[in-house]
């Protein structure tokens, strides 16, 4: 069954994570984040604004450029982009 995004649902979202150290280490790696879905296109379900929850605060990712699904495996997912979270 395929799910839909709608305003008020929990999603995961993919943060960017900081560039890499001439020694290949970062002060924050690419982490899954807690979001709500605050906007959803009309045109393009697949892509929606977010709220983002991080342990240092909130951040808001706007529909204007908004974040889209990404489908790949765990770990494959691009920065900036959404997910369904994993069942466990």
């Amino acid at each position: 069954m395929q799910q839909t995004p709608s305003v008020g649902r929990v999603v995961h979202y993919v943060s960017h994570g900081t560039p890499a150290r001439p020694d290949g280490s970062q002060a924050f790696r690419q982490e899954c984040r807690a979001a709500i879905v605050t906007e959803v296109d009309k045109e393009d379900p697949t892509r929606v604004g977010l709220a983002v929850l991080n342990p240092s605060g909130l951040f808001f990712h706007p529909l204007a450029g908004g974040c889209v699904l990404d489908e790949a495996p765990e770990g494959a997912r691009d920065g900036g982009s959404w997910h369904w979270p994993e069942r466990t």
